[in-house]
This record gives C-alpha cells, sequence and structure tokens, in this order.
C-alpha cells in the first residue's frame, strides 16, 4: 500500500502520493493526532466535511438505493441531514472522527462521502466508511478515495481499521478485500432496521 506524503499548499494541508511531505505536518500527525486534511488522489479530491455540503449530502442519504446496506433507511428530510452534518462537524472539532467529502477533479462534482470514526489513539485504532451516489458506482473511486484514506490512517500512526457491512452488500464486502481487508467475525443480529435484525460482517486490516 502507498503511503500518502504532504505538503502545504494556500494554508491548507493537502496530502498527495508524488511530493515530499511536510515535515512539521508530519510532526504533528506523529503524536497521535490526526488532523482534518484535504486529500487528494489522481481524479479525486477528498476535502472535509462542512455545513455547506448539506444539500449534497441529502441527494446522497435520500436515495434509497445508496442507503439500502445502511444501519438506517433514507432520509426524506433535509433537517434531520443537515443535523447530521453538523454533527459530523462537531466531532471533527472534537477529533473524534474526521468525515470527507468526495469530489471529482473534472468538474468538482460531489459525488460520495468517506470516513475515519471512532479514532481511538492510545489503541491506534479508527473505523471506516464510505458511500458513492449511484451516478459514480463502477468507476474505481471508492477503492481510489479509501486508499487515500488508508494511506493517511497510517501516516497518522493508527495501526488498525475496522469495517463493518450487512450482509449481502456484495459491493462494498468486495471494497474492502481488494483493499486489504480480512474477515474478522459475524454480528448477528446486530442492526434493527425496518422491523428485522440485520446481521453484519466484520472486517479489518493491520496498517
Amino acid at each position: 500500500m502507498k503511503r500518502g506524503l504532504y505538503h502545504r499548499a494556500g494554508g491548507k494541508a493537502i496530502a498527495r502520493a508524488s511530493q515530499r511531505p511536510d515535515k512539521r505536518l508530519m510532526a504533528s500527525m506523529s503524536h497521535g493526532h490526526l488532523h482534518p486534511t484535504i486529500l487528494e488522489t489522481e481524479r479525486l479530491r477528498l476535502q472535509p466535511v462542512a455545513e455547506a455540503d448539506t444539500d449534497a449530502m441529502f441527494a446522497l442519504m435520500g436515495d434509497p438505493e445508496v442507503m439500502a446496506y445502511w444501519d438506517s433507511p433514507e432520509i426524506a428530510d433535509p433537517d434531520v441531514v443537515a443535523e447530521i452534518v453538523q454533527g459530523q462537524v462537531s466531532d471533527m472539532a472534537s477529533g473524534k472522527a474526521i468525515y470527507w467529502g468526495v469530489r471529482a477533479l473534472t468538474g468538482d462534482g460531489f459525488i460520495g462521502a468517506c470516513d475515519l470514526s471512532e479514532i481511538d489513539h492510545r489503541h491506534k485504532r479508527a473505523e471506516v466508511g464510505f458511500m458513492l451516489g449511484r451516478e459514480a458506482w463502477g468507476q474505481g473511486y471508492a477503492l481510489e478515495a479509501m486508499r487515500a484514506v488508508m494511506a493517511f490512517a497510517a501516516a497518522g500512526g493508527l495501526r488498525r481499521l475496522l469495517a463493518r457491512t450487512h450482509l449481502g452488500n456484495r459491493r462494498s464486502d468486495s471494497l474492502l478485500e481488494k483493499l486489504g481487508f480480512e474477515e474478522e467475525g459475524l454480528l448477528r443480529g446486530y442492526v434493527l432496521r425496518d422491523g428485522e435484525h440485520r446481521d453484519c460482517r466484520l472486517f479489518g486490516i493491520l496498517l
């Protein structure tokens, strides 16, 4: 797995895979702190979520197909999504998580989101999550974005990542396997959704 390298641009930290690391940023990360950082790949820009992204997030979370394998069904109320985004911004400020909006470099269109959540600096671990709009499916964007997130996590001192999928979500299972995650167990009846208990598969990887 390629590790991300970092530099400063326009006062913001931007991670790239082909430039020398900024020693100041790497030093701050080495002390067990992961700060919201813009990540760039060959085709994508991952930018920390802001309240201005609420409409784009509502478009994602209001789509039944996108939300088919999430813990909650699609969300029809934009105010609920606004509260979720506000919570994500708050979690980033407190160092509990980092949430990124994913945009294509060509056109700057918002195509999805991904995250590091449940960040535990003591045990050097976190959970990953990702979602893409249907128009972005099948183009390798999720793989590209998550490789950047994993490189960022490794550079920031994390040593273990966890992921959870609903049983039957073959698309996400396949993506995690391509990223090197291994299945570690089955969580039976873990999620109650639409009146039924769903099983979840647990995946993990050591960085």
